[in-house]
């Protein structure tokens, strides 16, 4: 037995190296692209962003004008974000390749988190098999490598947190995590309570200090600007309803049928907050449901997201990625090398906002792949059988190991 946990060790610590190797290549290659290319508009916009930044702070910047910009709708750690790489630009790098580094070392950080998370469920060869399919995915490589944004950085964050949380025993650690993760793109918002929900399921302690670690981090970066500027803080961010495009999912559908300017101006509008309302209840549903798989139900969560998103932005791809892997193979496999050569296409070309009727319906195809994945994943997530005893608790691996006396969850 113990030879077998030895060489089960030996092959976790070799898988992690391969994954970490790869990984660290991924992260040179995709720096290149940043290094070589001048990236799309938001990289302008953001140099734009930091400039204002420097002048007025990032506290200040969500009531400060600025007309010949979009609205700033990044919450507050952003622009703390821009304000250090404003620093820094010409002294390491230029800014329109710093501005990419932050998603670039998220995927990075991504492809290791989900080598860690499978291979606590799977074998240590798919867990591998997993994270370089991260690294090599044709959505991020030009999602962050390329564009940049913070996307990649929230799902990160968000996955981190779900990471500690059910595997780590880090209930502390884990709502740091999920503040930072809401701090930087208010999108893994929609993950949010299923994290609270886990924490619950944790028990008592557990719970609380999730807490302490969540409110410590969102009153340090949050609070500032709530007392400073708290009215335009909810137009610009808590309130953003997306671009003006009609690119994807259901809005694209609604064109494709006839649907009134009404209709979709309702999709747009209010109904953006009831597609926030299903994804919530989905990933509470779930997340009560198999505690222990938190890691999948937050990245089903951010795909479902997507699926129902009614904004359009080639950017927005990068959200499912990460968890789709997390779930399967084939269900990461499929969405990234579909969806990731309608990107790859669209960023080569210069069209990022303007699809043409082919590109169109490869991206409605693309949502039709996102949706057989995560109908996948929430049948993988619910195949998982509840432990028999015992109060549920985060994950069977770290309690297989600490506590061997208890029933360890098993897979139908």
């Amino acid at each position: 037995m113990r030879l077998l946990n030895s060489r089960k060790a030996w092959d976790a610590h070799r898988g992690g190296a391969v994954v970490a190797l790869v990984a660290a290549i991924g992260l040179v290659g995709k720096m290149t692209l940043a290094a070589t290319t001048g990236g799309p508009a938001d990289v302008r916009f953001f140099r734009g962003f930091a400039r204002a930044i420097d002048q007025v702070g990032p506290v200040r910047i969500y009531e400060h004008p600025m007309p010949r910009l979009p609205v700033f709708n990044h919450p507050p750690l952003a622009g703390w974000m821009l304000l250090g790489l404003s620093e820094l630009s010409g002294r390491v790098a230029d800014f329109g390749t710093l501005i990419r580094f932050p998603a670039c070392l998220a995927d990075f950080v991504s492809s290791i988190l989900v080598f860690e998370i499978v291979r606590r469920r799977r074998s240590v060869r798919l867990a591998v098999v997993c994270a370089v399919g991260v690294t090599l995915s044709p959505v991020l490589i030009p999602t962050s490598g390329f564009h940049g944004n913070t996307d990649s950085v929230a799902v990160m964050f968000a996955l981190f947190a779900a990471h500690l949380l059910a595997d780590r025993k880090s209930p502390l650690a884990a709502g740091v995590f999920a503040a930072l993760s809401i701090s930087v793109k208010f999108v893994p918002v929609v993950a949010l309570p299923a994290l609270v929900i886990a924490a619950y399921r944790g028990g008592r302690r557990p719970f609380l200090r999730f807490c302490a670690g969540f409110g410590a981090v969102f009153l340090l970066v949050w609070g500032p600007v709530l007392v400073t500027a708290p009215l335009a803080l909810k137009d610009k961010v808590l309130d953003y309803e997306g671009g003006p495009f009609r690119l994807w999912g259901l809005v694209r559908f609604a064109v494709w049928l006839g649907a009134s300017e009404p209709v979709i101006g309702f999709l747009r509008g209010d109904g953006h907050f009831v597609v926030v309302l299903v994804c919530v209840a989905a990933g509470v549903w779930l997340a009560w449901r198999r505690p222990a798989e938190l890691p999948a139900v937050t990245g089903l969560t951010l795909g479902l997201l997507l699926l129902l998103s009614t904004a359009s932005g080639v950017q927005y791809l990068a959200w499912p990625v990460a968890g789709l892997f997390v779930v399967g193979l084939w269900e990461g496999l499929g969405y990234s090398l579909f969806v990731g050569a309608l990107a790859s296409w669209l960023y080569t070309v210069h069209r990022a906002v303007t699809w043409n009727s082919v590109e169109l319906v490869v991206g409605a195809v693309g949502w039709l792949i996102l949706a057989l994945g995560i109908a996948s994943g929430i049948r993988k997530v619910l195949g998982v059988q509840p432990l028999r005893t015992g109060f549920p608790r985060f994950s069977r691996f770290p309690r297989q190991a600490f506590e061997p006396q208890e029933t360890v969850e098993t897979r139908t």
